[in-house]
């Protein structure tokens, strides 16, 4: 879902590949250099946390200790095999929050801006490749997007941090609470999950109603999506400038869908988390009521793809756990710091379904339907997506034969979609299943599909033999 035409999106990119053919260059596609920018800043963010400055003296850092911490902090995922507080030093942590900021905006954009500030142009190439890396469907305005990205992103990070300033200062001292404020903001705004608060998250919080509901804004806020963000505003915007008649005033389709899935995702996984938690000691069971009903809410609204959590993820009941993986496999919203397939993608293929069952021909919502080439896009990638998940699951079971079926899938969904969330899993692993953790963040970060994409290339459609129909029979 974007701005603008399909049309220009495929005829730019189309001009693009031929122009380069013909200068006889290797061509990368833009999935293959959005993927390859995001390794790029891996590597580059592993290579800074080898570095002695980086790791509090007493301690060692491992090449592999490095790699997964860089790629759990550009994948903007939050599993750790190290405390954050308490193994790097400031300069590390200040590497892994950097990292987490470029993860969260985007290395395309954030590379495009630095590029302007320095005063050197854009060509047409690296217009595509932002507008790729936003999902956009047409170049037109993308740099103006990303510069109002960056600085709505700033903005609200700032507000989340001197809102949370008002907690961490008092408990940390000014210099160290101001420092805490601003890499909680950030990571959650970024849906990182990553803190320096100790080992045991937010659970020392799990009472501090002021701070939940901080975190969970933010959380959500990165989570809506960019293009909901500035339909938003803009409707506000108009409303109290009165410039248009308020009964007038519509929100676009993508915006009201997305407010409506993403209300329903936090009132249904809250439900689920209080029916079935209330009565577990391990969880929730020795808190108040009205304890019960917040970290109820914030389990559901960090299921999706925020990794923060104020009750042990260990002590979750099998149930529980088994409802949370289809919360993160479905993850946030389209073109938001969020993981997973993205509601509006799972809610097209439930629309879909529905509307084949009732013999319509194209899903309806808001008297607008879904194009089929969204359908097939939405297709594939949950397949794509589900099977990736489950391989890389049987993978961390046959390279740690002790983990059992519930904690790696729990581990594996959790990275795969970007979440963060681990049953005291991940620092256990053995090297080979950090190694299959990796792997499962960086996918989950560029999209399965966009690995398929990256080894596929560039192909012309015109290329592609037609075939015959057959006979196929299913269900």
């Amino acid at each position: 879902m974007g701005y603008g035409s399909g049309t220009m999106n495929e005829g730019t990119k189309k001009a693009i590949v031929k122009k380069k053919r013909k200068k006889g260059r290797l061509q990368l596609s833009t999935t293959q250099m959005i993927a390859l920018s995001f390794l790029f800043t891996i590597l580059a963010g592993t290579a800074l946390l080898m570095l002695p400055w980086a790791t509090v003296p007493g301690e060692t850092t491992s090449l592999l200790t490095a790699l997964f911490t860089a790629t759990t902090s550009v994948c903007i995922t939050g599993l750790v095999v190290v405390d954050t507080f308490s193994h790097w030093t400031v300069f590390g942590q200040i590497v892994i929050l950097m990292l987490i900021q470029v993860g969260g905006i985007g290395v395309v954009c954030l590379s495009a801006i630095l590029m302007l500030l320095f005063r050197k142009g854009l060509s047409l190439k690296t217009r595509v490749l932002m507008m790729d890396s936003f999902n956009l469907d047409s170049i037109k305005g993308v740099v103006k997007f990303c510069r109002r990205v960056i600085r709505d992103i700033f903005i609200v990070e700032g507000i989340g941090a001197l809102l949370s300033a008002f907690v961490f200062v008092p408990e940390f001292g000014k210099d160290k609470g101001i420092f805490i404020s601003v890499f909680h903001s950030i990571s959650a705004f970024c849906n990182a999950g990553i803190d320096l608060i100790g080992s045991d998250s937010l659970i020392r919080y799990s009472g501090n109603y002021y701070m939940l509901g901080i975190t969970m804004m933010l959380i959500v806020l990165g989570g809506l999506g960019f293009v909901v963000w500035f339909d938003v505003i803009g409707a506000v915007k108009t409303l109290f400038t009165k410039t248009e008649d308020p009964k007038r005033i519509r929100l676009q389709e993508q915006t009201r869908l997305v407010i409506a899935l993403t209300a329903v995702l936090i009132l249904s996984g809250a439900v689920l988390t209080f029916i079935a938690e209330r009565g577990n000691p391990e969880t929730l069971g020795n808190m108040s009521l009205s304890g019960k009903l917040w970290n109820s809410v914030f389990q559901s609204v960090t299921f999706r793809t925020a990794g923060f959590m104020t009750v042990s993820q260990k002590g979750l009941r099998d149930v529980t756990a088994f409802f949370g993986l289809l919360y993160m496999f479905i993850g946030g919203s389209p073109m938001g710091t969020a993981g997973g397939v993205k509601s509006v993608t799972f809610f097209a293929l439930i629309l879909y379904a529905i509307s084949s069952l009732n013999h319509h021909q194209k899903p309806v919502i808001y008297n607008r339907s879904f194009s089929f080439e969204t359908i097939h896009k939405a297709v594939a990638i949950i397949i794509i997506s589900f099977l990736v998940t489950v391989i890389l699951s049987i993978l961390l079971m046959l390279t740690n034969p002790w983990v059992v079926l519930s904690d790696a899938l729990y581990e594996t969904f959790s990275a795969t979609a970007t979440v963060g969330l681990s049953r005291n899993l991940t620092a256990s692993l053995n090297p080979a299943g950090k190694l299959v953790i990796i792997i499962a963040m960086y996918l989950g970060r560029i999209g399965p599909i966009s690995l398929v994409m990256f080894f596929r290339g560039q192909k012309d459609r015109e290329t592609l033999l037609n075939c015959a129909e057959g006979k196929y029979y299913i269900g």
